[in-house]
């Protein structure tokens, strides 16, 4: 029987849900070739889930639907997060498809969705759920990519997306049908319980368990499961890149929170082995290979990979306080990509991406109030003190450190210094190259703020880092 309460724990994405069917048949009947009123709505969809997100905020974990629903402090956090992050990057699009005269409301309503499906998996507490969750976001994903129907490239990274994420779901639906079929239950605190039980089905657990971290690690980008992100954030329209790059991480993280953490602690000697695996291939790969990047989407894709290395490392601690670390990266992760693919679609023009690291030369001429704001972004994305990236890898690398792994936070610092080349060279780029041409950076004024806030943000944090922290430590205790 459906209680009353569960319906209410459930109302931010029932009123997200009900709010994007109706910003899809507005936009069908819609005669405005700008999409204004879709975009508003989109926007006005986004501010009303979070505030019931916000006003919904829970004293205690509570479930519902058998247990396979959960809202806590965590899910609280991560849903507002990413209703705001969305909100920027909506913003953000707003102003390119403005200027490339490629105004579709589907972008807007899919993007909707795809927020709807990320907010499941952050709930999600069965393995069904969360695979239900997944497949939403996905989805609206690959739509979103291949949305540009009349460029080769979109259509490309749309095919190779939607090819490679097929298999990767059907491995993570593997796993959990091999976790299932040992355990006999989907519900995660159940499935801890059974694993514990279950020790002499150690192999099949741990088979099981691989296929899942496959379905997680793709979804997170990490290495060996990679190979989608250079070729689909450079082939997709850059508003479709800002949308993948920011806030399916947190989703993502997420997800690896409720079904490593959650699910299969017991199993966590084996997932701390394969997950410093993936880690240092991550760092390694990433790092290595965007020093030969010329394209800033392409450079901006290893950049990802490399991060999400760094994100792994505060999973695999084991630590309470590990989890919040790699819940406070994530954040900041989301907050840096959302601001450096703005910058890029500030520098874009109609018939022009921008997306080549040349054509950034002598930004520091042509707009020194937004070199200011790329410098911040990549000495952020660097790690260097005082601003945000710093205290995400501080606080990372503190708990790697505390839970013996000093040879990895050694590892991890090294590939760190490494990584700076590329973020360092942007700025050099910036500041003491000549301009290839001095035409004038349009953008809505609306832009130019939320970019100036997005990067402030990112040094004003920084500042007080322990804010931040501290509210993902709450979250996570709960």
């Amino acid at each position: 029987m459906i209680l009353q309460s569960d319906i209410v724990l459930l109302l931010p994405e029932i009123t997200l849900l009900s709010l994007a069917c109706a910003v899809l048949i507005i936009d069908t009947f819609s005669r405005d070739p700008l999409r204004n009123v879709t975009y508003l709505l989109g926007q006005l969809s986004l501010l009303i889930t979070a505030i019931l997100v916000i006003y919904l905020y829970p004293d205690e974990t509570t479930y519902a639907f058998g247990n396979s629903f959960v809202s806590d402090s965590m899910s609280t956090v991560l849903k507002a997060v990413i209703c705001v992050i969305t909100f920027v990057v909506f913003l953000y699009s707003h102003d390119y498809l403005k200027k490339h005269e490629w105004m579709k409301g589907e972008y807007f309503v899919l993007g909707l969705f795809a927020v709807l499906g990320m907010m499941v998996m952050v709930s999600a507490y069965s393995l069904l759920i969360v695979y239900l969750g997944l497949e939403l976001l996905s989805l609206s994903l690959y739509a979103m990519v291949a949305m540009h129907r009349e460029s080769q490239s979109a259509s490309e990274a749309a095919m190779k997306y939607f090819v490679l994420g097929s298999m990767a779901s059907g491995m993570l639906l593997y796993g959990i049908s091999i976790l299932y079929g040992v355990t006999g239950s989907l519900e995660l605190d159940a499935l801890a319980i059974q694993i514990s039980e279950h020790s002499e089905h150690g192999i099949l657990l741990v088979f099981g368990l691989v296929f899942v971290i496959v379905g997680i690690a793709f979804k997170l980008g990490a290495v060996p499961f990679h190979m989608w992100i250079p070729d689909v954030y450079q082939g997709a329209p850059t508003s479709v890149t800002l949308f993948i790059s920011s806030a399916p991480k947190i989703a993502a993280f997420a997800m690896a929170i409720r079904l490593l953490v959650n699910g299969m602690h017991p199993l966590l000697g084996d997932w701390q082995e394969i997950l410093i695996i993936l880690s240092v291939l991550s760092m390694a790969t990433g790092n290595i290979i965007a020093i030969s990047q010329s394209n800033i989407k392409r450079m901006l894709a290893y950049s990802t990979i490399a991060h999400i290395g760094f994100l792994l490392l505060g999973l695999l601690s084991g630590s309470q306080e590990g989890f919040a670390a790699a819940m406070f990266y994530v954040i900041t992760y989301a907050l840096m990509s959302t601001g450096a693919f703005g910058i890029v679609i500030l520098l874009s023009r109609r018939g022009f991406e921008s997306d080549n690291l040349d054509d950034i030369k002598g930004l520091a001429e042509r707009n020194p109030w937004f070199a200011f704001i790329m410098l911040i972004l990549m000495f952020s994305l660097t790690g260097a003190p005082p601003f945000l990236g710093f205290w995400a890898k501080w606080f990372v690398l503190k708990e790697v450190v505390a839970s013996g792994y000093v040879w990895l936070a050694a590892v991890a610092v090294l590939f760190a210094i490494i990584g700076a080349y590329y973020y360092i060279r942007i700025v050099k780029l910036m500041y003491f190259d000549k301009p290839e041409t001095m035409t004038a950076i349009k953008a809505s004024q609306q832009m130019r703020f939320a970019l100036s806030i997005n990067g402030l943000a990112l040094l004003i944090i920084g500042l007080m880092p322990g804010l931040l922290m501290s509210l993902c430590i709450t979250a996570l205790v709960q």
